[in-house]
């Protein structure tokens, strides 16, 4: 691989894409709707070329990937606009990849293979979704599959990392690096599982760079599970933060969900939040190697340390 487009640029793990492409020497088209974010993360660094443009516009897509050896897919929407945007999207990026001649990696999540029945979930466990959205992730899958470009598809837990701020993990650091009262999203004492998009960009890019990788789902696990508790025991004990955290349940965002419509959408996925999921890591041990995995220690450190920065 020598020149990749990244979708998503500006966001949690595919910044952190960009950053694990530069230093494999790289050449790197970062694509985001927002110049402004795009400037202020890549400008100054060489072999990085900005690319401000809309996602949804074909042509755009189709000038940004011309020369791309892989295309990479980690583009986020809000959840209210998943219904509508989710499948022309893909398609969109299928057709651009078709017609460029390059590659496909997507970045996905968790929420096709639906609730957990307490095991690792592998790339052989069945998808069950039981949630709009996890329903909307495998029709996804299936667009991906039956086109003509060599693909493949890693699946993560919840992120939480450097520019990762709009995830579940994130919105409790925030108040953290503030030093102001802040949140956790479900059950403290529950353990869940987090990935550090740092190590997530490792293996996907590994991935992308195996010829015999494309053709497959891969799932990604994080440095194991950690409860609420102890993340914020950890924080406590490396910041001196001693503000409070409040909970937030179910029911309370589906009071919030009344007059919120990105909290209305984040009901369902609640569940996660009351049945984690869990993945293995298995098959890429045994076919790539050791899984990248940072201590939650020294991960939650340094994402404090770049939302300071």
């Amino acid at each position: 691989m020598k020149k990749a487009l990244v979708l998503g640029a500006s966001g949690g793990m595919g910044y952190s894409i960009v950053n694990e492409l530069q230093s494999k020497g790289v050449e790197v088209v970062a694509f985001a709707r927002t110049e402004e974010k795009l400037q202020k993360l890549f400008a100054k660094r060489s072999g990085i070329t900005i690319f401000p443009g809309d996602v949804f516009q074909y042509e755009e897509l189709v000038k940004a990937a011309q020369g791309v050896d892989v295309i990479f897919h980690s583009v986020n929407i809000p959840y209210y606009e998943w219904a509508s945007k989710q499948e022309f999207l893909m398609t969109n990026i299928v057709k651009a990849s078709e017609q460029v001649g390059s590659k496909l990696v997507v970045v996905d999540n968790i929420y096709a293979y639906g609730i957990s029945n307490g095991e690792k979930i592998t790339e052989d466990s069945p998808k069950n979704p039981h949630t709009k959205k996890g329903a909307i992730r495998l029709k996804l899958e299936t667009i991906v599959k039956s086109s003509a470009t060599p693909w493949l598809i890693v699946h993560f837990p919840d992120f939480y990392g450097p520019n990762a701020e709009n995830t579940v993990l994130g919105q409790t650091l925030q108040g953290v690096s503030n030093n102001k009262s802040g949140i956790f999203i479900g059950r403290k004492y529950l353990k869940k599982e987090f990935i550090y998009t740092p190590d997530g960009a490792k293996a996907i890019v590994e991935l992308a760079n195996k010829e015999n990788a494309f053709g497959q789902s891969w799932n990604i696990p994080g440095y194991g599970v950690i409860t609420g508790n102890e993340i914020l025991k950890i924080l406590k004990e490396e910041t001196g933060y001693n503000k409070r955290v409040f909970t937030i349940t179910k029911r309370m965002v589906r009071v919030y969900g009344l007059f919120d419509k990105m909290m209305r959408e984040f009901v369902e996925m609640m569940y996660l939040n009351e049945e984690p999921v869990v993945l293995s890591g298995e098959k890429y041990e045994k076919e790539i190697g050791p899984v990248p995995k940072t201590p939650y220690r020294e991960g939650l450190i340094k994402t404090l340390e770049t939302m300071k920065k």
